[in-house]
């Protein structure tokens, strides 16, 4: 699958059980650095679904999730929520945190997701697959 942009927000739209949603503003110089690494990992990751989302453009995206610093992720297998929080905008850091999901099972996946307080917070709170336009 050759990754693409759709109107102009989406980087690579697919079925996909994994999605990445970086949620950033187009004022966050920060955001405007890590957007090539972000974007670059689509071509890596060909069978992960990539979202960059500017929260000011598309606030019903976020929902109620708040998010204070950017870049902030959220990376789900289906609708399990497995990460969701502010990281350090360095590819490296996004890569090596995809190839350990990508590794487990759906089970383990799932298991993850509820594994503690926190993680069981984010669940429904920060589906963003959910909010996704059809």
């Amino acid at each position: 699958m050759e990754p693409r942009f759709l109107s102009g927000r989406v980087f690579v739209e697919s079925a996909g059980e994994f999605l990445v949603s970086c949620l950033c503003a187009q004022w966050c110089g920060t955001c405007r650095e890590y957007r090539p690494g972000f974007d670059s990992l689509a071509t890596k990751f060909p069978g992960v679904a990539f979202r960059w989302v500017d929260i000011e453009d598309e606030p019903e995206i976020a929902g109620d999730l708040d998010v204070e610093n950017f870049p902030t992720l959220v990376i789900q297998r289906g609708h399990d929520v497995l990460f969701c929080g502010p990281m350090l905008p360095m590819r490296h850091l996004l890569e090596r945190l995809l190839e350990t999901f990508l590794a487990q099972t759906a089970e383990e996946s799932a298991q993850y997701a509820r594994g503690n307080a926190e993680r069981l917070g984010w669940q429904g709170l920060a589906d963003i697959r959910a909010r996704l336009p059809e």
